[in-house]
């Protein structure tokens, strides 16, 4: 009886930990920028992982505790001008 409460225990327990993130992922409610699809080359990997990057910077930003004497709103809108160009970067290559 044992072995199998302890299997049991496992099982929940590594499935707790692999489907939090994926919840917390929807909880955060912020932009979301598409994952590449498994198998299929990305056309600028570079562009696109700043952008994710840039992307969750913001979201720490705006849920930090202090307002650094007005530096957070600064690097937030030094981020969101970031991810504007960038956008645009993806879009000049498909012209």
């Amino acid at each position: 009886m044992r072995p199998n409460l302890a299997r049991w225990t496992t099982v929940a327990a590594l499935t707790a930990v692999c489907t939090l993130p994926l919840s917390a992922a929807r909880a955060s409610g912020g932009e979301r920028v598409a994952a590449p699809r498994i198998g299929v080359a990305e056309r600028h990997p570079q562009i696109n992982a700043a952008i994710r990057s840039l992307v969750r910077a913001r979201e720490h930003l705006q849920h930090a505790a202090h307002d650094f004497g007005g530096h957070r709103v600064d690097a937030i809108a030094a981020i969101d001008a970031a991810l504007a160009q960038l956008k645009l970067a993806l879009q000049y290559d498909k012209e």
